[in-house]
């Protein structure tokens, strides 16, 4: 049994990169893939394994030695015949997870339908969640964890400002929890309860939907 999954990042455009730089930073094994020697040049300066390669040729893909990859990200969304033609490939291969970017529904669609595991629209979702953002006043930064709870960074308001948690009781009034608090570009997870609030100071709080929507 391998100690830790391999993975394989077809496309190197910002998606794939940041895929990838994530894996990497985690300590995860990472063959990085892109037919542009220009863009394959560039990544290798922080991606240790780069390879320039016609990944929609299946000898190339064999070269590659995919068979052995744990998970693939076809991160192609741009090129709608070489993302189709590259999941395939990588289910051929034997691959047991292959996630694949798309641009639109009938993208989505036909991967799945040539083998994709798991489709994902970043640019759309990204979009919904700063629509989310916008929409919901005094938010700075949303994640949803699941439909009852969110970890939401919020700019205190100004009747706020100048008060303590302890005197605030926002977990009693409100239903939130502070978790932390960032100040400029660090964060601090030992909120101290008795400290005035600045208007210059964000906080990071978890809350159920209902919660949110009243704050």
């Amino acid at each position: 049994m391998k100690d830790k999954k391999s993975y394989a990042v077809f496309g190197l455009g910002r998606y794939g990169m940041a895929v990838a730089e994530g894996l990497v930073r985690a300590g995860a094994d990472v063959l990085a893939v892109d037919r542009e020697e220009a863009t394959v040049n560039a990544a290798a300066q922080t991606l240790p394994v780069c390879k320039c390669a016609d990944a929609t040729d299946r000898e190339v893909m064999q070269q590659l030695g995919v068979k052995d990859v744990d998970v693939a990200i076809v991160a192609m969304a741009g090129e709608l015949e070489g993302s189709i033609l590259v999941t395939m490939l990588c289910k051929d291969a034997g691959i047991p997870l292959v996630i694949a970017k798309c641009a639109n529904d009938l993208h989505g669609e036909i991967l799945a339908r040539v083998g994709a595991d798991k489709v994902v629209y970043p640019e759309r979702d990204s979009g919904v969640r700063l629509a989310k953002n916008l929409l919901s006043a005094g938010f700075v930064d949303m994640i949803e964890l699941s439909d009852k709870a969110a970890v939401v960074e919020i700019a205190p308001p100004a009747d706020w400002v100048g008060k303590t948690l302890k005197e605030l009781e926002l977990r009693r009034y409100h239903g939130i929890n502070v978790v932390a608090v960032r100040r400029e570009k660090s964060v601090d997870v030992r909120v101290d309860p008795d400290e005035p609030l600045r208007d210059t100071e964000r906080l990071v709080v978890i809350a159920s939907p209902e919660a949110l929507k009243k704050l």
